[in-house]
């Protein structure tokens, strides 16, 4: 076999194997990014305001400051939720500091 034909046949087997290693890189990477941070404030049938947010790291915790202040774990799937407090305005901060969110006031 000469060097042309030796070429071309192996083109014809490597090139469909570089073809596909981004394909099947890409499709393996369905990992969608995380929603980002927010927090929303409602007040309940009792007249208390419920706190709730998502988008934040799974599994830290985060601290709230408004008309009254503490700090609440963050579930698995990123999300808080405090009932029973007094005040419409808060503010969320993660435990590193890199973000900070001021809750929107939700009303039904």
């Amino acid at each position: 076999m000469n060097r042309t034909r030796r070429f071309a046949a192996l083109t014809l087997l490597v090139a469909p194997a570089l073809a596909l290693g981004p394909a099947v890189a890409a499709h393996a990477s369905t990992t969608a990014a995380p929603a980002a941070a927010k927090c929303n404030v409602e007040v309940d049938s009792a007249g208390k305001y419920h706190l709730w947010g998502e988008g934040f790291p799974a599994g830290t915790t985060v601290t709230y400051s408004g008309s009254t202040s503490g700090s609440v774990p963050i579930d698995k799937s990123g999300r808080f939720d405090l009932g029973g407090l007094s005040g419409a305005k808060y503010v969320v901060k993660t435990a590193d500091g890199k973000t900070t969110v001021t809750c929107a006031m939700v009303q039904h």
